[in-house]
Protein backbone atom coordinates (compact mmCIF):
# COMPACT_ATOMS: atom_id res chain seq x y z
CA UNK A 1 0.00 0.00 0.00
CA UNK A 2 1.13 3.12 -0.66
CA UNK A 3 1.52 5.15 2.71
CA UNK A 4 0.94 9.14 3.42
CA UNK A 5 1.91 11.17 6.70
CA UNK A 6 -1.25 11.73 7.55
CA UNK A 7 -2.76 9.90 10.96
CA UNK A 8 -5.49 9.96 12.81
CA UNK A 9 -5.13 10.30 16.63
CA UNK A 10 -5.91 6.68 18.32
CA UNK A 11 -8.65 7.96 20.14
CA UNK A 12 -10.36 9.52 16.99
CA UNK A 13 -10.04 5.75 15.18
CA UNK A 14 -11.69 4.62 18.34
CA UNK A 15 -14.73 6.44 18.59
CA UNK A 16 -15.40 6.34 14.86
CA UNK A 17 -14.66 2.18 15.00
CA UNK A 18 -17.48 2.16 17.69
CA UNK A 19 -19.71 4.23 15.56
CA UNK A 20 -19.44 2.30 12.39
CA UNK A 21 -19.62 -1.14 14.37
CA UNK A 22 -22.64 -0.01 16.55
CA UNK A 23 -24.58 0.88 13.77
CA UNK A 24 -25.02 -2.51 11.54
CA UNK A 25 -25.17 -4.41 15.18
CA UNK A 26 -28.61 -1.81 16.00
CA UNK A 27 -30.09 -2.12 12.68
CA UNK A 28 -30.28 -6.33 13.60
CA UNK A 29 -31.50 -5.65 16.61
CA UNK A 30 -34.58 -3.33 15.89
CA UNK A 31 -35.35 -5.13 13.09
CA UNK A 32 -35.30 -8.87 14.36
CA UNK A 33 -35.88 -8.46 18.14
CA UNK A 34 -36.52 -4.81 19.63
CA UNK A 35 -40.44 -4.09 19.84
CA UNK A 36 -40.83 0.07 18.70
CA UNK A 37 -42.06 1.58 22.02
CA UNK A 38 -45.22 3.72 21.14
CA UNK A 39 -45.07 6.93 22.17
CA UNK A 40 -40.99 7.11 21.76
CA UNK A 41 -39.79 10.88 22.85
CA UNK A 42 -37.35 12.78 21.46
CA UNK A 43 -36.21 9.40 20.21
CA UNK A 44 -37.11 6.25 19.02
CA UNK A 45 -37.08 3.94 22.06
CA UNK A 46 -37.80 0.01 21.89
CA UNK A 47 -38.26 -2.80 24.53
CA UNK A 48 -35.73 -5.43 24.31
CA UNK A 49 -38.59 -8.28 25.32
CA UNK A 50 -36.14 -10.99 26.50
CA UNK A 51 -34.35 -9.11 29.12
CA UNK A 52 -37.43 -6.08 29.53
CA UNK A 53 -34.77 -3.67 29.20
CA UNK A 54 -35.39 -0.48 26.68
CA UNK A 55 -33.00 1.12 24.12
CA UNK A 56 -32.97 4.30 22.38
CA UNK A 57 -30.75 5.37 19.77
CA UNK A 58 -30.05 8.52 17.26
CA UNK A 59 -32.60 7.60 14.18
CA UNK A 60 -31.44 7.37 10.60
CA UNK A 61 -29.87 4.69 7.72
CA UNK A 62 -26.95 4.27 10.51
CA UNK A 63 -28.22 4.71 13.81
CA UNK A 64 -26.17 5.48 16.73
CA UNK A 65 -25.75 6.60 20.26
CA UNK A 66 -27.51 3.40 21.71
CA UNK A 67 -28.29 4.52 25.49
CA UNK A 68 -30.32 2.56 28.11
CA UNK A 69 -32.41 3.42 30.88
CA UNK A 70 -31.78 2.70 34.35
CA UNK A 71 -32.82 4.04 37.61
CA UNK A 72 -34.69 6.51 36.00
CA UNK A 73 -31.70 7.64 33.61
CA UNK A 74 -30.74 7.11 30.04
CA UNK A 75 -27.18 5.89 29.91
CA UNK A 76 -24.87 5.77 26.90
CA UNK A 77 -23.42 2.64 25.78
CA UNK A 78 -20.48 1.95 23.85
CA UNK A 79 -19.40 -1.04 21.41
CA UNK A 80 -18.13 -3.43 24.40
CA UNK A 81 -21.32 -2.84 26.23
CA UNK A 82 -23.66 -3.15 23.28
CA UNK A 83 -22.27 -6.22 22.65
CA UNK A 84 -22.80 -7.69 26.17
CA UNK A 85 -26.37 -5.78 25.56
CA UNK A 86 -27.52 -7.61 22.45
CA UNK A 87 -25.81 -10.83 23.80
CA UNK A 88 -27.64 -10.95 27.03
CA UNK A 89 -31.12 -9.93 25.31
CA UNK A 90 -30.70 -12.68 22.42
CA UNK A 91 -29.60 -15.34 25.66
CA UNK A 92 -32.76 -15.09 27.12
CA UNK A 93 -34.82 -14.75 23.83
CA UNK A 94 -33.50 -17.67 22.30
CA UNK A 95 -32.78 -20.39 24.84
CA UNK A 96 -29.01 -20.29 22.99
CA UNK A 97 -25.71 -19.58 24.21
CA UNK A 98 -25.01 -17.94 20.73
CA UNK A 99 -21.61 -19.93 19.90
CA UNK A 100 -18.79 -17.64 18.62
CA UNK A 101 -21.25 -14.48 17.70
CA UNK A 102 -20.11 -11.89 20.56
CA UNK A 103 -16.38 -12.63 19.92
CA UNK A 104 -16.74 -11.91 15.84
CA UNK A 105 -18.91 -8.56 16.73
CA UNK A 106 -15.66 -7.65 18.90
CA UNK A 107 -13.51 -8.91 16.22
CA UNK A 108 -15.53 -6.72 13.87
CA UNK A 109 -15.24 -3.50 15.76
CA UNK A 110 -11.39 -4.06 16.07
CA UNK A 111 -11.38 -4.60 12.45
CA UNK A 112 -12.72 -1.70 11.25
CA UNK A 113 -10.24 0.51 13.56
CA UNK A 114 -7.72 -1.16 11.81
CA UNK A 115 -8.71 -0.90 8.50
CA UNK A 116 -9.57 3.30 9.71
CA UNK A 117 -5.41 3.42 10.91
CA UNK A 118 -4.32 1.92 7.76
CA UNK A 119 -6.30 3.75 5.57
CA UNK A 120 -5.30 7.33 6.76
CA UNK A 121 -2.08 6.02 5.79
CA UNK A 122 -2.83 4.61 2.40
CA UNK A 123 -3.46 6.13 -1.30
CA UNK A 124 -6.93 5.04 -2.87
CA UNK A 125 -6.69 4.19 -5.85
CA UNK A 126 -7.37 6.41 -8.87
CA UNK A 127 -9.42 4.29 -11.09
CA UNK A 128 -13.00 5.31 -9.56
CA UNK A 129 -14.10 1.41 -10.07
CA UNK A 130 -11.25 0.64 -7.67
CA UNK A 131 -12.08 2.95 -5.75
CA UNK A 132 -15.42 1.65 -5.29
CA UNK A 133 -14.45 -1.89 -4.44
CA UNK A 134 -12.56 -0.76 -1.72
CA UNK A 135 -15.00 1.65 0.06
CA UNK A 136 -16.46 -0.29 2.40
CA UNK A 137 -15.72 0.09 5.84
CA UNK A 138 -19.47 0.02 7.08
CA UNK A 139 -20.25 -3.31 4.78
CA UNK A 140 -23.85 -5.17 5.27
CA UNK A 141 -25.90 -2.72 6.96
CA UNK A 142 -27.67 -5.34 8.55
CA UNK A 143 -25.18 -7.66 9.85
CA UNK A 144 -24.11 -8.10 13.28
CA UNK A 145 -20.42 -8.44 12.32
CA UNK A 146 -19.82 -7.17 8.64
CA UNK A 147 -15.97 -6.71 9.40
CA UNK A 148 -15.16 -9.82 10.91
CA UNK A 149 -12.14 -11.47 9.64
CA UNK A 150 -11.93 -15.05 11.57
CA UNK A 151 -10.44 -13.71 14.89
CA UNK A 152 -7.26 -13.68 13.60
CA UNK A 153 -4.48 -11.14 14.18
CA UNK A 154 -4.61 -8.22 12.32
CA UNK A 155 -0.72 -8.78 10.49
CA UNK A 156 -2.61 -11.94 9.22
CA UNK A 157 -5.07 -9.90 6.76
CA UNK A 158 -4.53 -6.85 6.73
CA UNK A 159 -2.16 -6.74 4.05
CA UNK A 160 -4.97 -8.37 1.98
CA UNK A 161 -7.82 -6.44 2.94
CA UNK A 162 -9.60 -4.31 0.27
CA UNK A 163 -10.77 -1.48 2.70
CA UNK A 164 -7.32 -0.28 3.36
CA UNK A 165 -6.31 0.09 -0.33
CA UNK A 166 -4.28 -2.94 -0.29
CA UNK A 167 -2.66 -4.04 -3.41
CA UNK A 168 -0.41 -7.25 -3.39
CA UNK A 169 1.35 -9.80 -5.97
CA UNK A 170 -0.26 -13.73 -6.15
CA UNK A 171 1.67 -16.50 -5.36
CA UNK A 172 2.53 -18.83 -7.95
CA UNK A 173 2.17 -22.94 -7.87
CA UNK A 174 2.69 -25.67 -9.67
CA UNK A 175 0.32 -28.57 -9.85
CA UNK A 176 1.59 -31.67 -11.08
CA UNK A 177 0.05 -32.49 -14.43
CA UNK A 178 -1.75 -35.77 -13.35
CA UNK A 179 -3.40 -34.02 -10.06
CA UNK A 180 -4.80 -30.75 -12.01
CA UNK A 181 -9.15 -30.98 -11.76
CA UNK A 182 -10.01 -28.25 -13.64
CA UNK A 183 -13.84 -27.49 -15.71
CA UNK A 184 -14.19 -24.43 -18.39
CA UNK A 185 -12.38 -22.19 -19.45
CA UNK A 186 -9.23 -21.78 -17.25
CA UNK A 187 -6.37 -20.22 -20.03
CA UNK A 188 -5.93 -16.88 -18.11
CA UNK A 189 -4.33 -19.04 -15.65
CA UNK A 190 -1.55 -20.25 -17.88
CA UNK A 191 -0.63 -16.43 -19.11
CA UNK A 192 -0.02 -15.69 -15.54
CA UNK A 193 4.01 -17.14 -15.46
CA UNK A 194 5.45 -20.48 -16.65
CA UNK A 195 5.11 -23.68 -15.35
CA UNK A 196 8.24 -25.96 -16.05
CA UNK A 197 7.14 -29.25 -17.70
CA UNK A 198 4.42 -31.54 -16.75
CA UNK A 199 2.80 -28.87 -14.40
CA UNK A 200 0.02 -26.53 -14.55
CA UNK A 201 0.04 -23.10 -12.95
CA UNK A 202 -2.05 -22.57 -10.05
CA UNK A 203 -2.60 -19.03 -8.65
CA UNK A 204 -2.60 -18.62 -4.85
CA UNK A 205 -3.59 -16.24 -2.47
CA UNK A 206 -0.88 -15.37 -0.05
CA UNK A 207 -3.52 -15.45 2.69
CA UNK A 208 -5.21 -18.39 1.87
CA UNK A 209 -2.05 -20.54 1.72
CA UNK A 210 -1.66 -19.33 5.24
CA UNK A 211 -4.53 -20.27 6.19
CA UNK A 212 -3.80 -23.64 4.58
CA UNK A 213 -0.70 -24.13 6.61
CA UNK A 214 1.09 -27.25 6.66
CA UNK A 215 -1.41 -29.24 5.28
CA UNK A 216 -0.03 -28.77 1.79
CA UNK A 217 3.80 -29.82 3.40
CA UNK A 218 3.32 -33.30 2.24
CA UNK A 219 2.01 -32.70 -1.50
CA UNK A 220 5.57 -30.07 -1.42
CA UNK A 221 7.40 -32.50 -0.21
CA UNK A 222 6.36 -35.45 -2.86
CA UNK A 223 6.33 -32.71 -5.75
CA UNK A 224 2.54 -33.28 -6.81
CA UNK A 225 3.37 -29.37 -5.68
CA UNK A 226 5.74 -26.30 -6.61
CA UNK A 227 6.69 -22.96 -5.33
CA UNK A 228 7.18 -21.36 -8.45
CA UNK A 229 7.57 -17.44 -6.71
CA UNK A 230 5.14 -14.82 -7.26
CA UNK A 231 3.49 -12.52 -10.06
CA UNK A 232 5.35 -9.85 -11.65
CA UNK A 233 2.06 -7.61 -11.01
CA UNK A 234 0.00 -6.73 -8.04
CA UNK A 235 -3.58 -7.52 -8.01
CA UNK A 236 -6.31 -5.48 -5.84
CA UNK A 237 -8.43 -7.55 -3.81
CA UNK A 238 -12.23 -5.85 -4.40
CA UNK A 239 -15.25 -5.78 -1.86
CA UNK A 240 -15.54 -9.89 -1.34
CA UNK A 241 -12.20 -9.86 0.00
CA UNK A 242 -11.26 -12.98 -1.76
CA UNK A 243 -11.55 -11.88 -5.00
CA UNK A 244 -9.16 -10.02 -6.84
CA UNK A 245 -8.66 -7.93 -10.34
CA UNK A 246 -5.77 -7.19 -11.99
CA UNK A 247 -6.89 -4.69 -14.43
CA UNK A 248 -4.17 -4.99 -17.32
CA UNK A 249 -5.52 -8.05 -17.55
CA UNK A 250 -8.99 -7.03 -17.04
CA UNK A 251 -9.51 -10.50 -14.98
CA UNK A 252 -10.87 -11.26 -11.99
CA UNK A 253 -9.81 -13.95 -9.89
CA UNK A 254 -12.04 -15.97 -7.19
CA UNK A 255 -9.74 -17.70 -4.17
CA UNK A 256 -10.97 -20.24 -1.34
CA UNK A 257 -10.55 -18.72 2.38
CA UNK A 258 -10.91 -20.76 5.23
CA UNK A 259 -13.16 -17.57 6.59
CA UNK A 260 -15.97 -16.85 7.92
CA UNK A 261 -16.73 -13.23 6.47
CA UNK A 262 -20.28 -12.17 7.29
CA UNK A 263 -22.81 -15.59 7.40
CA UNK A 264 -20.21 -18.26 5.27
CA UNK A 265 -17.09 -19.26 5.65
CA UNK A 266 -15.32 -18.19 2.17
CA UNK A 267 -14.78 -21.36 0.66
CA UNK A 268 -15.04 -22.04 -2.77
CA UNK A 269 -16.79 -25.67 -1.83
CA UNK A 270 -16.85 -28.77 -4.34
CA UNK A 271 -20.69 -28.83 -4.73
CA UNK A 272 -20.73 -25.60 -5.90
CA UNK A 273 -17.95 -25.61 -8.45
CA UNK A 274 -19.53 -28.51 -9.76
CA UNK A 275 -22.96 -27.03 -10.67
CA UNK A 276 -21.16 -23.43 -11.51
CA UNK A 277 -21.01 -24.21 -15.27
CA UNK A 278 -24.77 -24.72 -15.77
CA UNK A 279 -25.58 -21.73 -13.20
CA UNK A 280 -23.60 -19.76 -15.32
CA UNK A 281 -24.46 -20.71 -18.68
CA UNK A 282 -28.08 -19.97 -17.50
CA UNK A 283 -27.63 -16.16 -16.33
CA UNK A 284 -25.16 -15.60 -19.27
CA UNK A 285 -27.71 -16.69 -22.00
CA UNK A 286 -30.62 -14.51 -20.12
CA UNK A 287 -28.77 -11.43 -19.52
CA UNK A 288 -27.51 -12.06 -23.23
CA UNK A 289 -30.76 -11.76 -24.49
CA UNK A 290 -31.76 -8.65 -22.79
CA UNK A 291 -29.25 -6.29 -25.01
CA UNK A 292 -26.16 -4.34 -24.30
CA UNK A 293 -27.79 -2.30 -21.59
CA UNK A 294 -27.35 -5.51 -19.04
CA UNK A 295 -24.25 -8.07 -18.75
CA UNK A 296 -23.20 -11.22 -16.80
CA UNK A 297 -19.86 -11.48 -15.79
CA UNK A 298 -19.23 -15.20 -16.61
CA UNK A 299 -17.45 -17.26 -14.08
CA UNK A 300 -16.05 -19.43 -16.61
CA UNK A 301 -13.93 -22.00 -15.30
CA UNK A 302 -12.31 -23.28 -12.45
CA UNK A 303 -9.23 -24.89 -11.81
CA UNK A 304 -7.37 -26.75 -8.72
CA UNK A 305 -5.24 -29.66 -6.89
CA UNK A 306 -7.16 -32.92 -6.79
CA UNK A 307 -5.85 -33.84 -3.55
CA UNK A 308 -6.66 -30.08 -1.98
CA UNK A 309 -9.75 -29.81 -4.23
CA UNK A 310 -11.74 -26.97 -1.88
CA UNK A 311 -8.42 -25.44 -0.25
CA UNK A 312 -6.66 -24.14 -3.55
CA UNK A 313 -9.27 -23.92 -5.95
CA UNK A 314 -9.39 -20.38 -7.97
CA UNK A 315 -12.14 -19.60 -10.27
CA UNK A 316 -11.75 -17.25 -13.67
CA UNK A 317 -14.46 -14.46 -13.97
CA UNK A 318 -14.91 -12.84 -17.19
CA UNK A 319 -13.06 -9.00 -16.96
CA UNK A 320 -14.85 -6.07 -17.39
CA UNK A 321 -14.32 -4.27 -20.74
CA UNK A 322 -15.99 -7.27 -23.37
CA UNK A 323 -19.44 -6.27 -21.35
CA UNK A 324 -18.98 -2.15 -20.92
CA UNK A 325 -20.83 0.45 -23.21
CA UNK A 326 -18.35 2.35 -24.59
CA UNK A 327 -17.28 5.43 -22.48
CA UNK A 328 -19.51 3.84 -19.44
CA UNK A 329 -17.59 3.62 -16.07
CA UNK A 330 -18.54 0.82 -13.99
CA UNK A 331 -18.92 1.44 -10.05
CA UNK A 332 -20.24 -1.65 -7.48
CA UNK A 333 -23.80 -0.46 -6.00
CA UNK A 334 -22.42 -1.25 -2.47
CA UNK A 335 -19.67 1.50 -2.55
CA UNK A 336 -22.62 3.96 -3.97
CA UNK A 337 -24.83 3.52 -1.25
CA UNK A 338 -21.77 3.57 1.26
CA UNK A 339 -20.35 6.55 -0.64
CA UNK A 340 -16.97 7.25 -1.73
CA UNK A 341 -15.09 10.20 -3.49
CA UNK A 342 -15.94 10.84 -7.02
CA UNK A 343 -19.39 9.06 -6.15
CA UNK A 344 -21.85 10.51 -8.73
CA UNK A 345 -25.06 9.66 -6.04
CA UNK A 346 -24.02 12.38 -4.01
CA UNK A 347 -23.06 14.65 -7.27
CA UNK A 348 -26.11 14.00 -9.02
CA UNK A 349 -27.47 17.40 -9.91
CA UNK A 350 -30.80 15.67 -10.84
CA UNK A 351 -31.34 13.10 -8.18
CA UNK A 352 -34.87 12.59 -9.04
CA UNK A 353 -33.64 11.80 -12.86
CA UNK A 354 -30.59 9.82 -11.65
CA UNK A 355 -32.60 7.55 -9.29
CA UNK A 356 -35.31 6.78 -12.18
CA UNK A 357 -31.96 5.86 -14.74
CA UNK A 358 -30.70 3.76 -11.99
CA UNK A 359 -34.18 1.94 -11.85
CA UNK A 360 -34.49 1.67 -15.10
CA UNK A 361 -30.95 -0.02 -15.41
CA UNK A 362 -30.76 -2.28 -12.48
CA UNK A 363 -34.67 -3.91 -12.37
CA UNK A 364 -35.64 -4.70 -15.58
CA UNK A 365 -32.77 -7.17 -15.82
CA UNK A 366 -33.46 -9.05 -12.56
CA UNK A 367 -36.66 -9.31 -13.53
CA UNK A 368 -36.55 -10.56 -16.45
CA UNK A 369 -33.58 -13.21 -15.93
CA UNK A 370 -36.61 -14.46 -13.06
CA UNK A 371 -39.20 -14.76 -15.10
CA UNK A 372 -38.42 -15.31 -18.91
CA UNK A 373 -35.18 -17.68 -17.55
CA UNK A 374 -35.47 -18.85 -14.42
CA UNK A 375 -32.49 -17.53 -12.74
CA UNK A 376 -32.80 -16.26 -9.83
CA UNK A 377 -29.82 -13.28 -10.05
CA UNK A 378 -28.55 -12.88 -6.35
CA UNK A 379 -28.80 -9.10 -7.18
CA UNK A 380 -27.58 -7.58 -3.89
CA UNK A 381 -24.93 -5.04 -3.46
CA UNK A 382 -21.92 -6.42 -3.24
CA UNK A 383 -23.07 -8.51 -6.92
CA UNK A 384 -24.08 -5.44 -8.93
CA UNK A 385 -22.25 -2.73 -10.85
CA UNK A 386 -23.50 -0.11 -12.09
CA UNK A 387 -21.81 1.58 -15.11
CA UNK A 388 -22.51 5.56 -15.62
CA UNK A 389 -21.52 7.87 -18.34
CA UNK A 390 -19.47 10.73 -18.31
CA UNK A 391 -22.35 13.00 -16.83
CA UNK A 392 -22.61 10.02 -14.02
CA UNK A 393 -25.87 9.10 -15.62
CA UNK A 394 -26.85 4.87 -14.83
CA UNK A 395 -26.59 3.47 -18.42
CA UNK A 396 -25.60 -0.07 -17.54
CA UNK A 397 -25.70 -2.57 -14.87
CA UNK A 398 -23.67 -6.02 -15.06
CA UNK A 399 -24.59 -8.54 -12.63
CA UNK A 400 -21.96 -11.46 -10.99
CA UNK A 401 -21.85 -14.19 -9.04
CA UNK A 402 -23.05 -17.72 -10.09
CA UNK A 403 -22.23 -19.16 -6.89
CA UNK A 404 -24.84 -17.32 -5.46
CA UNK A 405 -27.63 -17.57 -8.49
CA UNK A 406 -30.23 -19.78 -8.10
CA UNK A 407 -32.49 -21.91 -11.30
CA UNK A 408 -36.30 -22.38 -10.94
CA UNK A 409 -37.19 -25.05 -10.24
CA UNK A 410 -34.57 -26.57 -8.49
CA UNK A 411 -35.82 -23.95 -6.33
CA UNK A 412 -39.29 -23.13 -5.82
CA UNK A 413 -40.59 -20.34 -7.89
CA UNK A 414 -41.98 -18.80 -4.95
CA UNK A 415 -38.89 -19.25 -2.77
CA UNK A 416 -37.13 -17.52 -5.77
CA UNK A 417 -38.87 -14.87 -5.99
CA UNK A 418 -38.80 -14.40 -2.57
CA UNK A 419 -34.89 -14.05 -2.50
CA UNK A 420 -35.11 -11.98 -5.52
CA UNK A 421 -37.30 -9.75 -2.96
CA UNK A 422 -34.69 -9.66 -0.78
CA UNK A 423 -31.78 -8.91 -2.67
CA UNK A 424 -32.87 -6.57 -4.94
CA UNK A 425 -35.52 -4.34 -3.44
CA UNK A 426 -34.48 -4.83 0.58
CA UNK A 427 -30.81 -5.18 -0.01
CA UNK A 428 -30.47 -3.33 -2.78
CA UNK A 429 -32.91 -0.80 -4.02
CA UNK A 430 -33.67 0.02 -0.17
CA UNK A 431 -30.04 0.92 0.45
CA UNK A 432 -29.48 3.63 -2.44
CA UNK A 433 -32.66 4.84 -1.92
CA UNK A 434 -31.85 5.74 1.66
CA UNK A 435 -28.37 7.16 0.73
CA UNK A 436 -30.10 9.29 -2.07
CA UNK A 437 -32.41 10.78 0.00
CA UNK A 438 -29.40 11.52 2.89
CA UNK A 439 -27.70 13.33 0.00
CA UNK A 440 -31.13 15.30 -1.27
CA UNK A 441 -33.88 15.65 2.06
CA UNK A 442 -36.92 16.02 1.08
CA UNK A 443 -37.22 13.17 -2.01
CA UNK A 444 -38.93 10.55 -1.91
CA UNK A 445 -38.05 7.37 -3.99
CA UNK A 446 -40.74 5.10 -3.49
CA UNK A 447 -43.04 6.22 -6.26
CA UNK A 448 -40.27 6.07 -8.67
CA UNK A 449 -39.62 2.37 -8.01
CA UNK A 450 -43.07 1.69 -7.80
CA UNK A 451 -43.82 2.48 -11.45
CA UNK A 452 -40.38 0.94 -12.51
CA UNK A 453 -41.68 -2.57 -11.24
CA UNK A 454 -45.01 -1.77 -12.69
CA UNK A 455 -44.15 -1.45 -16.24
CA UNK A 456 -43.25 -5.42 -15.71
CA UNK A 457 -46.20 -8.08 -16.25
CA UNK A 458 -44.88 -10.25 -13.86
CA UNK A 459 -48.16 -12.26 -11.68
CA UNK A 460 -45.80 -11.82 -8.50
CA UNK A 461 -45.80 -7.76 -9.12
CA UNK A 462 -49.15 -6.71 -7.43
CA UNK A 463 -49.09 -8.58 -5.06
CA UNK A 464 -45.83 -7.11 -3.80
CA UNK A 465 -47.01 -3.49 -4.57
CA UNK A 466 -50.35 -4.08 -2.25
CA UNK A 467 -48.26 -6.09 -0.01
CA UNK A 468 -48.06 -4.25 3.65
CA UNK A 469 -44.41 -5.99 4.09
CA UNK A 470 -41.05 -7.03 2.43
CA UNK A 471 -38.99 -9.98 3.48
CA UNK A 472 -35.74 -9.49 5.27
CA UNK A 473 -33.25 -11.21 6.28
CA UNK A 474 -32.56 -12.11 9.77
CA UNK A 475 -28.71 -12.15 9.77
CA UNK A 476 -28.25 -11.65 13.71
CA UNK A 477 -30.03 -14.92 14.74
CA UNK A 478 -29.18 -16.38 11.64
CA UNK A 479 -25.71 -15.85 13.40
CA UNK A 480 -26.56 -16.42 16.98
CA UNK A 481 -28.95 -19.61 15.93
CA UNK A 482 -25.62 -21.29 14.31
CA UNK A 483 -28.00 -21.75 11.22
CA UNK A 484 -25.80 -22.28 7.78
CA UNK A 485 -25.19 -19.10 5.80
CA UNK A 486 -27.10 -19.94 2.70
CA UNK A 487 -30.63 -21.28 4.97
CA UNK A 488 -32.06 -17.78 4.81
CA UNK A 489 -34.93 -16.71 7.36
CA UNK A 490 -36.93 -13.90 6.30
CA UNK A 491 -39.33 -11.62 8.82
CA UNK A 492 -41.78 -9.26 7.43
CA UNK A 493 -40.93 -5.61 7.24
CA UNK A 494 -42.71 -2.41 6.12
CA UNK A 495 -42.82 -2.02 2.85
CA UNK A 496 -41.96 1.33 1.28
CA UNK A 497 -43.28 -0.05 -2.26
CA UNK A 498 -46.90 0.01 -0.83
CA UNK A 499 -49.41 2.89 -2.27
CA UNK A 500 -49.52 5.15 0.67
Amino acid sequence: MDRVDLKPPADDVGRRADAYACAPLLNCLLREVAVPLPDPGERPAYRLPGTGRLLRVRPGRRPADPEVYAAGVWHRVGHPELVKLVAEELRRHTGLPGGDLPAEMIDSRDAVAALLDARARATAPADPYLRSEQSLITGHPYHPAPKARGGGPVASWLPYAPEAHARFPLVLLGVREDQVAEEGDTRALDALGTAPPGYRLLPAHPWQLDLVGGDLAPAFADGRLLRLGTTGFDTWPTAAVRTVYEPRRDLFLKFSLDVRITNDIRRLWRHDLLRLRRTDLAAGQALTALGPSAGWLSDRGYRTAAFAFEELAVLVRDGLRGHLLPGATPLLAAGLAEGFEGSPLAAAADPEGWWEAYLRQVVPPALAAFDEHGVVLEAHLQNTLVAVDASGTPVQALFRDAEGAKLVPDVPRAAGWERLVYCLVVNHLTEIAGALAEHRPGLDPWPAARRELARHDLPEIPALLASPTLPGKTNLLLRWTGADGADARYLPLPNPLAAR
